[in-house]
């Protein structure tokens, strides 16, 4: 029996319905959707019957066919295609903060266009409204239009706190002085907060503090994703930083014009200080696409040691610092494109994040800095059929030209055993432990980056209050992180690959979404908790 049927994807919500075309309809009572369905059926008039054939011999049973899309005019030809409707309009419910306006901002239907059911950017959609931030659940849904082949798309979203907590760190660090006396311990904490969805606006207005042992960071931000109702995007920093910064491998030694900065020797402190902006545009390229460009200009005043050399590899050379001492003015132009399929943007379970960005030192302007650089990073989830996730994630950068040391590669970035950056402020005096007794021990800012790296993650709790959900999670890469210098004239007293400075990264802990941002609780904090000393740097 030739038979009609709607189907609509299940991975976004959607629940097939099966109409027989001589009038029998196979229902869907517990999809929220076979109502609708039912409706466009009981509207399709009937065939007339067709005469009995034979009785024939009975077959083995076959397995049940698998479900087709045929539309009114094309039954009697029986060609499977997709089922269309006339997007009638599109009804938010739910935001009791967030205005229809942001949220329909992310949605790409309109009314008057044709609404393929089986079209995945009604899921991507479903999963960029979660990445908003804004909403802890959100489903698309169909409800029957006015006429038949119309329909109305229906958003339900669930709200969520939106004044969360971005970053906080917290880290401990001490030297030893030139006795081998135990200096002071040395606490950073840097936290970054920001409001996500500024009066329902979707607007965030965010602002970050770090504090170190004479270092002060602070950061404003500003960013309009829908400017004046448009598909365009807008953002604004404000950044100060009075920050210090270290040098050297083994046996320092050098003048500085600070006088207390004299008796250090295990390292070569650059004092510095910056303050500027940058103002960026964004244009929604697709659902999961977007284009973005960025300015930012800074004024810079170092104070750089007259004289430093340490040992690398067993050899004394002179310390290049990558920065002008005095003041100097920095100006770059970048550009950035961001694809973004994840389902969620604290703990994904399936989906793509990958990004490609440009940025060029812009001496025509007036920067003191002539430089180029490029970073491309991708990372990706799979849900297992157990509900186990599973993360691959690759990164790639390189810089050209002579850009200052805060603009390149931090090494604590890249391997989960040292504390990232604060705020731009890199108060951690650790090397990177070294598994592989590779020349990695020689390098604290590289020119070139690369990782790459898996992570499993088991879901342990779900919920709806001020706990979304805990994963526990464990982690293992590889990076590495080169000057110029380690790729053409490797430090001597390293043999083979020990020349390539690479090492092994790990983490181990729980990941906490909360209604005040995603918490982790994991070894690598605890590390990061620990002083390091002076002589056990390596």
């Amino acid at each position: 029996m030739l038979a009609k049927r709607l189907v609509v994807s299940a991975r976004f919500g959607l629940v097939a319905a099966l109409v027989a075309g001589w009038g029998g309809v196979a229902r869907a009572d517990d999809d929220p959707y076979a109502e609708f369905l039912r409706d466009e059926a009981a509207h399709t008039p009937a065939a007339p019957p067709t005469p009995e054939a034979p009785p024939a011999s009975p077959a083995p049973p076959a397995e049940a066919p698998r479900p087709i899309v045929v539309t009114a005019g094309e039954i009697g030809a029986g060609l499977p295609v997709r089922v269309r409707y006339t997007l009638e309009g599109i009804e938010v419910r739910g935001n009791l903060r967030t205005a229809d306006r942001v949220v329909l901002r992310y949605v790409p239907f309109r009314a008057g266009d044709v609404l393929d059911v089986d079209d995945t950017e009604i899921e991507l959609t479903r999963y960029r409204l979660l990445g908003t931030g804004f909403f802890s659940a959100a489903e698309l849904s169909l409800r029957r239009g006015s006429k038949r082949g119309n329909a109305v798309l229906v958003i339900d979203v669930v709200e969520r706190n939106t004044l969360v907590v971005r970053s906080l760190s917290l880290g401990i660090a001490a030297d030893e002085d030139a006795d081998g006396t135990a200096r002071p311990l040395s606490p950073f904490v840097g936290v970054d907060v920001a409001e996500t969805n500024l009066l329902g606006a979707g607007v965030t207005l965010g602002a970050g503090i770090g504090l170190a042992t004479d270092q002060l960071a602070l950061r404003l931000s500003f960013s309009d994703p829908a400017l004046m109702g448009t598909s365009n995007a807008i953002g604004a920093s404000l950044v100060y930083a009075k920050a210090q910064d270290y040098f050297g491998t083994a046996a320092v030694s050098f003048e500085s014009p600070l006088l207390d900065q004299r008796e250090v020797t295990d390292y070569a402190v650059v004092a510095y200080k910056r303050i500027g902006g940058t103002l960026s545009f964004g244009r929604d390229l697709s659902v999961v696409t977007q284009l973005r460009l960025g300015y930012d200009l800074e004024r810079v005043e170092a104070t750089v040691p007259t004289v430093a050399s340490h040992l690398r590899g067993g050899v004394r050379e002179p310390i290049d610092f990558d920065i002008l001492g005095g003041k100097s003015v920095l100006s770059e132009l970048s550009a950035g494109l961001t694809y973004d399929s994840r389902d969620s943007p604290s703990l994904p379970t399936r989906g793509t994040l990958a990004s490609a960005t440009l940025g060029a030192g812009l001496g025509p302007v007036g920067s003191a800095y002539r430089y180029q650089r490029l970073t491309a990073a991708y990372e990706r989830w799979w849900r297992l059929p157990w509900s186990h996730v599973v993360r691959l994630d690759a990164f790639a950068g390189a810089v050209t030209g002579d850009a200052p040391f805060f603009k390149k590669f931090y090494v604590g970035d890249f391997t989960d055993l040292l504390p990232d950056r604060v705020l731009e402020l890199a108060p951690d005096r650790r090397q990177p432990p070294n598994f592989f007794e590779t020349s990695i021990a020689e390098v604290r800012y590289g020119d070139y980056a690369a990782r790459l790296a898996g992570e499993y993650r088991v879901p342990l709790y779900a919920g709806h209050e001020s706990v979304y959900a805990i994963d526990l999670f464990g982690s293992l890469g590889l990076y590495a992180v080169a000057t110029r210098r380690e790729l053409k004239d490797p430090p001597r007293g390293y043999e083979g690959y020990e020349r390539i400075p690479f090492d092994l990264t790990y983490n181990l802990g729980l990941r906490i979404d909360t209604n005040v941002g995603l918490a982790t609780f994991a070894f690598s904090n605890f590390l990061g908790l620990l002083p390091a000393r002076g002589g056990d740097r390596k």
